[in-house]
């Protein structure tokens, strides 16, 4: 049976992984993407988060056959590395062992193997090219170049991978009602860098790091963790890039003191480092240039009703449910999109309104599920991975989980470690969580806590999950 042709707008993350999937599977696959090709202008810096690839994103990788071209450009972290105001550091581990681990990847350096995966599975992919209209009673979609050019492509089915200002979703919502609606964060971000040991200018290397290159080391902080500075209301991250450097986020309010609006100028900003993340100041040479140069990023959650417009478009990834970036499964949750999307149209390729109403209704209520956890992640990482209680309930948290194996589920594994439905995740660690503040009211250490009781409440409440998802 022949296998009908797919559009799909976007060639970013999503876009590049559904079109391999689906032309691995025989889909004739045609992907439109407004920006110019990053393999051979570079890809646009700035704006971009690193990424933390979890389970979720590793089994799409699998699934397509990439997972050994990951390994040149992934840096395992173990856990989080948090950098209180006088510069003392502490690793929090995310799982046991190094088998339980996530990984930082460059969102360029992945973009373009995706790319390179998607032409060599048949898709064919065209750049500059941005989607202006779409005429829905013929399929017929008009784009613009950057010289102004207007192109026309026929399309049976489409599929948008556009993001989170999806030009698709702008085209399906002039012909139905999305429910579409945007939830800002009330704080933005800028991106700065740590450079690799060998690209530091050699007049502001410090002594200590300048030793470090001389033996051979490649990065000027622990390259196996991502770094936390949390300050309450605010913080900084850096994530390892596979060269040698890192990239940081300042993560601010909108508004108020300090806030975006505050800390503008570059004066302004060495001054506010040199105040609340001092030890990076020595490690980040062209603060004052790369704040003030590179463009402010917006945060916010995105919420649709419904993500298809009959058996015709179908929204995936950012652009039905983008979230913020907190909980590091934004990506993660994109790819299983793909992989749930392609094997669905792969058990009906001929029914494409089906597949999609069928897709909305199993990946919604999980999309929901990571957005308010990433919601809640945000709170923990800038005010609470320094917090008595939270350590004290993170601690009794892992000697649960030992104690009932399959029973007692961290909710940070099941999301991270595990393809476990993030609704599952979502409810399931609501309650244990319940559970936790409950026990260590009042208590300062585990040694105060009647286990047994404990022991007997968590057999005769909790049933076994399916970890092994």
């Amino acid at each position: 049976m022949q296998k009908p042709a797919i559009t799909i707008i976007g060639a970013g993350l999503v876009g590049s992984l559904l079109a391999t999937l689906l032309a691995q599977r025989g889909f004739p696959i045609t992907v439109l993407e407004r920006r110019p090709d990053p393999r051979k202008f570079g890809f646009l810096g700035g704006r971009s988060i690193n990424l933390a690839l979890a389970e979720r994103g590793w089994h799409g990788l699998r699934v397509a056959g990439m997972q050994e071209r990951m390994r040149s450009i992934a840096v395992m972290m173990r856990g989080r590395m948090v950098h209180d105001l006088n510069g003392r550091t502490n690793l929090q581990r995310y799982g046991r062992d190094d088998s339980e681990v996530i990984w930082s990847v460059s969102r360029g350096a992945l973009n373009m193997a995706l790319l390179d995966a998607a032409e060599a599975a048949g898709a064919t992919v065209h750049f500059d090219r941005g989607l202006v209209s779409v005429d829905w009673a013929c399929m017929d979609l008009q784009f613009r170049d950057s010289d102004g050019t207007e192109h026309s492509h026929h399309a049976g089915i489409v599929i948008g991978a556009d993001g989170a200002g999806s030009a698709l979703r702008g085209a399906m919502a002039a012909q139905q009602e999305l429910g579409e609606r945007f939830e800002p964060l009330g704080h933005g971000y800028k991106e700065l860098e740590i450079p690799a040991l060998a690209d530091f200018p050699r007049e502001q290397l410090p002594a200590e790091l300048a030793d470090a290159l001389a033996r051979g080391e490649r990065y000027a902080i622990e390259p196996h963790a991502l770094h936390i500075w949390p300050r309450g209301n605010y913080m900084c991250i850096a994530l390892p890039n596979a060269e040698g450097s890192f990239t940081v986020t300042l993560f601010l309010p909108n508004e108020g003191e300090p806030s975006l609006q505050t800390v503008v100028s570059a004066k302004q900003a060495r001054e506010f480092f040199q105040r609340d993340f001092a030890d990076t100041v020595p490690l980040i040479p062209e603060l004052e240039k790369d704040f003030v140069g590179n463009p402010t990023g917006l945060l916010g959650t995105l919420y649709l009703d419904r993500w298809h417009y009959e058996g015709r478009a179908l929204l995936v990834g950012d652009a039905s449910h983008a979230i913020v970036p907190f909980h590091g499964q934004g990506m993660n949750s994109g790819f299983e999109d793909a992989v749930e999307l392609a094997d669905l149209l792969e058990s009906r390729p001929n029914d494409c309104a089906a597949v999609f109403a069928e897709f909305e209704r199993r990946r919604k209520p999980n999309a929901d599920a990571i957005a308010a956890m990433a919601l809640e992640n945000y709170v923990e990482m800038r005010d609470r991975v320094d917090d008595a209680d939270y350590l004290l309930m993170r601690e009794l948290d892992r000697l649960l989980a030992d104690r009932h194996p399959g029973r007692w589920v961290p909710r940070y594994w099941m999301v991270t470690f595990s393809r476990i439905p993030y609704l599952t995740a979502f409810e399931r660690g609501a309650l244990q969580s319940s559970w936790l503040r409950e026990w260590i009211d009042g208590v300062s250490s585990i040694d105060q806590l009647d286990l047994p009781a404990i022991d007997m409440q968590i057999r005769n409440k909790l049933d076994f999950l399916p970890t092994d998802a």
